[in-house]
């Protein structure tokens, strides 16, 4: 019952903020002839301003108690002034709350000041200015504030949200001249009629801005989680939010295209009587509707965002994947016929209004073509997909998860998939259809963690793969879905070197935890916007001259941000690692070695040496570069890439481009997808 309040009082006192603001606006367009103040639509909404400010306020105050019963997890607290008062003074949502109260007393306060004076322009602009803080502040507790930038979010949602206001605010201005015409055979007055033309000169102009604000936040919003827009409550209330927009824009159209020159202008008494009927009974209509439409911005606006939302159970037998379909034959053709049909159902619109086609015609051809376009270009990038398609991963992709997953792997995967998953096990030509090359080929680009971890529970019909589920637990499954991301990962990184590419970040190295010999400990995330890591894997005692060498350029690598941590290929009794940390300035690994270990040998490959025969060649010394954003940017394996970073001064090289990189992507997921 409390979230039905919340949403009402958020509802009605973000209709009274957005009428007020739209009308001072209209108003301030209008009051170029002063006269306007004086016609009796123009008092009539006038009076209804500090009743509109006045619901504000009472809104806000509901909002604040059941916000203090959500907050506090006890619904008596909405009752509690002092629990109100508590949630004011403690938290930043609060001391919003009182900032959007202060603005909306002011706002009172300009709305009573106008109706005690001579009404002159410069009024409805400092009352639609006072009407626009409120609405601001708003925009400070929505999603986008909760935004890593939340700056220009911000700015985009607070300037959705104003257009919104000038185009709904100004509606009941608009009904109230309509309305207000008392002789339905005659145009109306001139006065009102230039009003009524000034707003509708800016309304389109206001209107193409609030969907382009409106898609640029849906798709923050949203991101690349498309499917959620089918499979969530955000993606259900966007989609009916858009359905509603779609029919206001065409009853707008309709109305200042056909009706509104009719009811002004006509001097024929049957067009004046129909266009007036018409246009008061679809703006109307649209004014309706436009309150729905606010009403479902509101419940949008306190919807977890498509891109947190879980989807842990698909619906549908298919999915769309550009990914996993468009290099099989044919897809690209159909396609981009698809698209061409839809381009050329955009123009056959264009056309009909352009020559004035009959409506049967005007929306059947579009339509036609469109649906046509749809069902070319959409079932060629149709796959199969699952209930677990889109689950998130609950296991992390981390040194833990992908060694578990390595021995699970082992245990009972190759015999079909080969030791290195290329499908060429010792079982693999015994099966109906080959098994699929886990390594080489990018499966997990084309398919989504999930499909991997239905397939590990289920099997796979008529390929002769079985299913798991007895045989590993759900977590044991997962690990084996993020060693299958960190073997692919591994593979793409062959194009890696000693080089950095500049600007260039794009491989997300597996996270870990870590105990070092000195009593450090910590994550691999941690260093995330403070330094470089330089993982250094060795082998003991052959990797002993590179050690001394990296001790004595260990100053000249701290100075340029950079943390070493090293980390043994090998098993070291306690005598051996005394032996190493009292030579080197930096930590060397004691506890999770070998988790780290194995999750990072997966990135092994180069170019050169692509290492897909039998069970791989493990390199006895390896380092690799990891920028301060979380992003695998370099490596180097002394029997591979020769010299490389023997020469201490081209490591160095890496490290000030490194250092002179601004963030060019968030950081990598600690999940797979």
């Amino acid at each position: 019952m409390i979230e039905i309040v919340a949403a009402f009082a958020r509802w009605s006192q973000l209709v009274a903020n957005l009428i007020i603001f739209g009308s001072c606006i209209f108003l301030a367009i209008a009051g170029q002839q002063k006269a306007v103040f004086e016609s009796s639509w123009a008092i009539r909404l006038e009076r209804g301003l500090p009743w509109l400010g006045g619901i504000i306020l009472i809104g806000l105050l509901i909002i604040l108690a059941t916000t203090t019963g959500e907050a506090t997890g006890i619904a008596a607290n909405a009752w509690r002034p002092d629990a109100w008062l508590e949630v004011v003074q403690q938290t930043r949502m609060g001391q919003m709350w009182a900032a959007r109260t202060l603005f909306a007393l002011v706002l009172l306060g300009v709305i009573l000041y106008i109706r005690q004076v001579y009404r002159v322009r410069w009024h409805y602009i400092l009352c639609a200015v006072a009407a626009s803080l409120p609405l601001i502040a708003g925009s400070m507790v929505s999603h986008s504030a909760a935004e890593e930038a939340p700056v220009m979010p911000v700015f985009t949602y607070a300037l959705h949200i104003l257009l919104a206001g000038i185009w709904f605010g100004a509606l009941p201005a608009f009904l109230l001249i309509v309305f207000s015409k008392k002789d339905p055979d005659k145009p109306l007055d001139l006065l009102s009629t230039e009003s009524l033309k000034k707003f509708s000169t800016i309304a389109l102009p206001v209107m193409v801005i609030i969907m382009a604000t409106g898609l640029i936040i849906a798709d923050r919003m949203v991101e690349k989680d498309y499917h959620a827009l089918v499979a969530s409550s955000y993606g259900w209330v966007l989609n009916i939010k858009l359905t509603l927009l779609a029919i206001i824009l065409i009853i707008a159209y309709r109305a200042r295209s056909r009706w509104l020159p009719a009811f002004t202008q006509a001097n024929n008494v049957e067009r004046i009587q129909g266009g007036s009927q018409r246009l008061r009974k679809w703006v109307s209509i649209e004014f309706i509707l436009a309150i729905l439409l606010v009403l479902f911005a509101t419940i949008l606006a306190n919807t977890k965002p498509a891109k947190h939302a879980m989807v842990e159970n698909w619906p549908y037998s298919f999915r769309f994947s550009i990914d996993a379909t468009w290099d099989e034959p044919n897809v690209q053709l159909l396609f981009w016929s698809g698209v061409a049909l839809l381009i050329m159902a955009a123009g056959s619109v264009w056309l009909g209004i352009k020559n004035k086609w009959e409506i049967k015609k005007r929306v059947g051809i579009p339509a036609v073509l469109t649906m046509a376009s749809l069902a070319i270009a959409l079932p060629p990038l149709a796959v199969d997909a699952y209930p677990e398609t889109y689950q998130s991963t609950p296991v992390p992709f981390d040194g833990i998860s992908i060694s578990n997953g390595s021995v699970f792997f082992s245990q009972n995967c190759t015999s079909c998939h080969g030791p290195q998953g290329q499908g060429n096990g010792i079982l693999a030509k015994t099966l109906p259809k080959p098994p699929a090359d886990l390594l080489t080929e990018p499966h997990t680009a084309r398919h989504t963690a999930g499909d991997f971890f239905h397939w590990l529970t289920y099997g796979i019909a008529e390929t002769g793969m079985p299913g798991f589920s007895s045989n590993l637990s759900e977590e044991d499954r997962w690990d084996v879905v993020n060693y299958l991301h960190a073997m692919s990962r591994g593979y793409q990184a062959r194009l890696l070197s000693p080089r950095v590419v500049p600007e260039k970040p794009s491989i997300g190295p597996p996270i870990f935890s870590y105990f070092a010999d000195d009593g450090s400990s910590g994550y691999l995330k941690d260093f995330r916007q403070e330094k470089n890591v330089m993982l250094v894997f060795f082998t003991w005692p052959k990797s002993q001259d590179r050690l001394q060498e990296l001790k004595a350029a260990y100053d000249r690598l701290r100075e340029l941000n950079t943390f070493i941590l090293a980390v043994p290929m090998n098993d070291l009794d306690q005598q051996e690692v005394m032996n190493i940390v009292r030579d080197i300035p930096f930590p060397v690994v004691t506890e999770g070695a070998q988790e780290i270990k194995n999750s990072y040998i997966l990135y092994r490959r180069t170019l050169t040496h692509p290492d897909i025969l039998g069970e791989g060649v493990i390199p006895e010394h390896s380092e690799f570069l990891i920028d301060r954003f979380g992003y695998l940017r370099a490596r180097w394996i002394p029997n591979v890439d020769e010299s490389g970073w023997a020469d201490i001064s081209i490591l160095k090289q890496q490290l000030v481009q490194l250092n002179s990189e601004k963030m060019i992507l968030p950081p990598p997921s600690d999940h797979v997808h």
